[in-house]
This record gives C-alpha cells, sequence and structure tokens, in this order.
C-alpha cells in the first residue's frame, strides 16, 4: 500500500480452523471476480486503482471486466487532497470515482486520518490546532464526496507494530480520544457512508496489535461510538505469513456487530494455496464482505518484484487468479457470528441445499513433518469429493475412503468405501508447512 512503509511480517500458521464447502451441481459459474462475489451475498471484489493508469486501456479492460469496487490508492490521501491548508484539490480522485461510477463500480474511500503521507503544513502541526485541522479535513473531503463513497477508512494504521497499544504521532499526541472524533465527525459529514478502521499485520488472532485494535472496537460498540467495519490489510510475505487463525481473527471481529473486509491483499509470488485460504475464510464469515487486491498487474503493485498479484505485468491471468475465482465460485457457506472471539472452529451448514453435498475440513495432528486432516460429508451417502493439495506436500496415507489420484498426485478424488461419510489424509509437507489441503467440489 505505501512508498513510505516497510512491510511487517505476520506469523506464520499451518492449519486453518474448519471450514465448509457446499456446492450445488447447478449452479453457473461466473466467470469474473466480481461477478461470483457478487453471487455470494452481494459480496464485491475489488481492486486499488491509480489514476494515472486509466489512460491505459489495457489496465481500464481488466479493471472494468473483472472488479466490481475501487479504492484509489493515493489520490484521496491527505496530501494529495489538501497539499495546503485548506485548499482541497480533487482531480484526480474526481477521476477515479468518475470512471466507476460509468463502470458500475462501488468506491472505498482512502484514507482520512493517518500518520503518514501527511502534507508539510500539518506535519508541522500539533495540540488543539492539529486537531482542529484534522476535523476540517474530514468535513470537507467527505462533504464534497457525499454520496458516492460506499465505505471510508477513516482512520489508518493507528496501532504500533508490536505491544498491542496506539502508535505514537502528531495525531495521537492531541490526545487519546482522537480516533473516536474522528469517526464521529465522519458521521456528520456523511450519515449515509460505511465508516471503517483500517490497518495491517492484524491478521494473527494471537498477535498483540490485534488484539489492541479488537478492544478498541469493542470500546466503541460498546459506547455507541459510530464505526460500522474493520479493514484487514492483509499484506502477506508468501505461503507463510497466512495465519492459521485467519479465520478466527475475521469472525471475532464481526462477532461484535461490524462487517469485516479484507482491504489491501497482496500475497509475495501468488501462491495459489494462501490465496484460496483468504478467500474461504472471507467467505465463511457472513459479515465479510469486501475483498480488495491492492493492484492489478504485478507491475501495478507498490511490490512489484515480488509478483503478489493475479495478474502478470502483461495483463495474464496468473494460476493465484483462477484459484480465487474457483473458490468464489465454489464458495464456502456463510457463518454469523453471535458471540466474542473463539479459538475453535466456525460451524458449518446445517441443511445443504438440494442437489448438493457439504464436506467440512477439521485440522488433526500435526508433527514437525507431518500433518492429519480429516473430512466430513454431509447432504448424502453416495458423494465425490476432490481435494486440491499444493505441491510438493504430498499425501502418504489415507484412510476411511476409496482415493483416486490425478495431476502428478496433487489432486485426489474421494468416494465413500462403505465405512461412513468421514474420511481422512496424512500429508508430508516436504518443506512447504503453511499450505493446507483445499475441497475443490463437492458433488452427490
Amino acid at each position: 500500500m505505501h512508498a513510505k512503509r516497510l512491510l511487517g511480517a505476520t506469523v506464520a500458521g499451518l492449519l486453518a480452523t474448519a471450514g465448509a464447502v457446499i456446492l450445488a451441481g447447478s449452479a453457473d459459474a461466473a466467470t469474473t471476480l466480481g461477478a461470483s462475489a457478487a453471487a455470494r451475498d452481494g459480496r464485491v471484489f475489488g481492486t486499488a486503482v491509480a489514476a494515472g493508469k486509466l489512460s491505459d486501456s489495457a489496465y481500464t479492460t481488466i479493471l472494468d471486466r473483472e472488479f466490481n469496487a475501487v479504492t484509489p490508492e493515493n489520490e484521496m490521501k491527505i496530501d494529495a487532497t489538501e497539499p495546503q491548508q485548506n485548499v482541497f484539490t480533487y482531480t484526480n480522485a474526481d477521476r477515479i470515482v468518475a470512471h466507476a461510477v460509468a463502470a458500475g463500480q462501488k468506491v472505498r474511500g482512502h484514507t482520512l486520518a493517518w500518520h503518514s503521507q501527511q502534507p508539510g503544513w500539518m506535519q508541522s502541526m500539533s495540540g488543539s490546532a492539529l486537531r482542529s485541522a484534522m476535523i476540517n479535513h474530514i468535513t470537507q473531503v467527505m462533504t464534497h464526496f457525499k454520496g458516492k463513497i460506499t465505505w471510508w477508512d477513516v482512520v489508518n494504521e493507528a496501532y504500533a507494530d508490536s505491544g498491542g497499544g496506539r502508535r505514537s504521532s502528531n495525531l495521537q499526541s492531541t490526545g487519546n480520544d482522537w480516533i473516536e472524533v474522528a469517526f464521529k465527525t465522519a458521521r456528520a459529514a456523511d450519515p449515509n457512508a460505511k465508516l471503517c478502521y483500517n490497518d495491517y499485520n492484524t491478521d494473527n488472532w494471537s498477535a498483540a496489535k490485534t488484539q489492541g485494535v479488537y478492544s478498541m472496537v469493542k470500546d466503541f460498540k460498546a459506547r455507541g461510538v459510530p464505526i460500522d467495519c474493520v479493514g484487514f490489510q492483509t499484506h502477506l510475505t508468501g505461503g507463510s505469513s497466512y495465519p492459521s487463525n485467519y479465520r478466527t481473527t475475521l469472525s471475532s471481529f464481526a462477532a461484535l456487530g461490524v462487517d469485516v473486509h479484507i482491504t489491501e491483499l497482496d500475497i509475495t509470488n501468488a501462491p495459489t494455496g494462501a490465496y484460496t485460504s483468504v478467500v474461504n475464510d472471507c467467505l465463511a464469515v457472513a459479515r465479510c464482505t469486501d475483498i480488495t487486491v491492492w493492484g492489478i498487474r504485478d507491475s501495478d503493485s507498490w511490490r512489484s518484484g515480488e509478483s503478489p498479484l493475479l495478474f502478470t505485468s502483461s495483463g495474464a491471468k496468473k494460476a493465484a487468479y483462477t484459484a480465487v475465482l474457483t473458490a468464489l465460485n465454489n464458495g464456502t457457506s456463510p457463518t454469523t457470528p453471535t458471540s466474542g472471539p473463539t479459538s475453535g472452529p466456525t460451524s458449518g451448514p446445517t441443511t445443504p441445499p438440494a442437489g448438493s453435498c457439504s464436506a467440512s475440513i477439521t485440522p488433526g495432528t500435526v508433527w514437525a513433518d507431518r500433518y492429519n486432516t480429516s473430512v466430513t460429508v454431509t447432504g448424502s451417502d453416495t458423494w465425490t469429493v476432490v481435494i486440491q493439495i499444493t505441491s510438493p506436500q504430498k499425501v502418504s496415507t489415507t484412510w476411511s475412503g476409496t482415493f483416486s489420484w490425478s495431476g502428478g498426485g496433487y489432486t485426489m478424488t474421494v468416494k465413500p468405501n462403505g465405512s461412513g461419510n468421514t474420511f481422512g489424509f496424512t500429508t508430508m509437507t516436504n518443506g512447504n508447512t503453511s499450505a493446507r489441503p483445499q475441497i475443490t467440489s463437492c458433488t452427490t
């Protein structure tokens, strides 16, 4: 996201909490990211957009075909919209909004109050003068875009990378209530916009930073401070940085009564397993309504040297694109959290739709070089489940099912063998300790 900030790593994990996949055999698969997300209870699949690239037809062709939401990459940040105090400029931001409106895409406003990318005049301010300037900035910018922005990242990155406390910044120095003042100001400026807090390295539920943000949101909801959504940037450094408790993070925040958004997704080298896991985790939480990748092609990325996006620099679809679209089309049964955080698995569906079956993964014992997985099928006694294994992992042992193999041994097809609707297998990691099996279909 940010040219001026180094990416922090998140904690590694192996297995996610249990999930369920429901597949209706007669459903028509959508062929673009945005259309497929929209078919999942009106979700959006968005991307960051740069105004300077809207004249690139190759760029806009992919943008308008694949995405149903956009986030201006830099054009709505403080230094872009108020370069001199009380002198506001919106030309580039207006251009992005106009393009989005014409293409039928929703817009995420990004961002109103942030310690970084402040113009020089704001950097030199402090105390009550800075507090007043922040309030004025939020009011003026939101008023200009009123009615055109679906969500606003009202406050961005206000928590420290370690320790679980607030980040030291000039905004924090104006008083610990500055964040809630920002949200109250935003609500007054545009009562219809959804107001979000956005941060990075909050993917791992066990991290102190995640817990700090969680405590703030819980407090805000208890006291009636207006906050509608929480954004998880999810800048990952590869398969090893996908946290196994990511779904717990999303569902725990959602249980507070806020929507949860994946706002700036990119993953080093675009591993299919990690991208699929993130999408499936979002689909498993009913209030996870937005997945946004931070750029379209690798050449558009702030991390272009890491090839982290779904399209190559030439605009070709990568394997990760296909994996994401497949995950969106297959879907994961949404569950609505009803209580606080939990370290256990989210619950699966109770009644699969007619003509479909449900296959739920439950992680088993984990060793240094291998791990167990069990799968339970509901909805039918006659079924076929297809499971994808990420190379170089290999399945070494199977039980309670009839297994066949394809794709060099990385795809297994399982049918019942008469001993019930639960089967299992042992996977050798072969050095890849982050990927996990993915159910790609369950048919009756």
